[in-house]
C-alpha cells in the first residue's frame, strides 16, 4: 500500500513537473515571437531607431513604409545625422519627387542652429531648382525657414509631404508649421534625393537600400 502511494505521488509530481516545463516553454515562445514582432516592426542605424511603417499625420493618416535608412558623414569622418526615407506603399523609389505621399526623418548626432539648418536648406533648394522657379519659391522657403528650432544631439526633424495639403515639418514628434504647394514639396525634398543632392551616398542608401553601398 505504501509502495502503490509512493508511486503515485512520484507520478503526480513528475506530471505537474512536466506540466510546469510546457507552461515555461509556451511563455518563452511568447517572449520570442513578441521579441522577434518588435524587432520587424522596427530597423536601425548607428543605434537609431525607425518605424517601420508610420502614417502621414492624424488628419490623413496615409500609411507610408520605410523604403531606405542612411547615414550622412560630415568631411568622412564624422556621424552627422542619420535618415530615413518614407514612401505610400507601392510607389517606386522612382517616383519619390512626384505628387506622392511621403516623408523624411532625420535624427542627428550633432547641435546646429535654426539659422544653421536654414541656410543649407537655401544652399540645397538653390541646387535643384532654376533660377525661375527659386525666386517663385523664395516667400515659402522664408516661411518654412522660419519654423526651424536649434537641435541638440538626439533630436529627430520629419520632413512630411501630403499631396493636396503640402510640407508639414514637425520636431520630437510636434508639428511646427506646413507649407502648401507641390511644387514646394519637390523643392525641399530635392535637397536628399534631387540631381544635386546634399549626399550622393546617402541619396542612394535612401532610394535603393538594395544595391547601396
Amino acid at each position: 500500500m505504501m509502495t502503490r502511494t509512493r508511486r503515485s505521488a512520484g507520478l503526480h509530481q513528475a506530471r505537474s513537473g512536466a506540466r510546469g516545463c510546457l507552461t515555461l516553454l509556451a511563455i518563452a515562445g511568447l517572449l520570442v515571437t513578441a521579441s522577434s514582432t518588435s524587432t520587424a516592426a522596427t530597423r536601425q542605424l548607428e543605434g537609431v531607431t525607425f518605424a517601420q511603417t508610420i502614417e502621414t499625420g492624424p488628419t490623413d493618416q496615409t500609411p507610408l513604409v520605410l523604403n531606405g535608412l542612411g547615414l550622412m558623414r560630415y568631411r568622412v569622418l564624422f556621424r552627422g545625422y542619420v535618415a530615413a526615407l518614407y514612401l505610400a506603399q507601392g510607389t517606386p523609389p522612382s517616383k519619390a519627387l512626384e505628387d506622392v505621399a511621403r516623408r523624411i526623418e532625420i535624427e542627428y548626432f550633432w547641435s546646429l542652429t535654426a539659422a544653421r539648418l536654414a541656410k543649407v536648406t537655401i544652399e540645397g533648394i538653390e541646387k535643384n531648382v532654376p533660377a525661375s522657379e527659386m525666386r517663385a519659391l523664395e516667400p515659402r522657403i522664408r516661411r518654412f525657414n522660419a519654423l526651424y528650432r536649434d537641435i541638440a544631439p538626439g533630436d529627430r526633424y520629419a520632413l512630411t509631404y501630403t499631396p493636396g495639403r503640402g510640407t508639414e515639418l514637425a520636431l520630437n514628434g510636434r508639428a511646427l508649421g506646413t507649407i502648401e504647394g507641390a511644387d514646394f514639396g519637390r523643392a525641399v525634398f530635392a535637397i536628399w534625393l534631387g540631381t544635386e543632392p546634399f549626399d550622393a551616398n546617402l541619396k542612394d542608401e535612401l532610394l535603393n537600400p538594395k544595391t547601396a553601398r
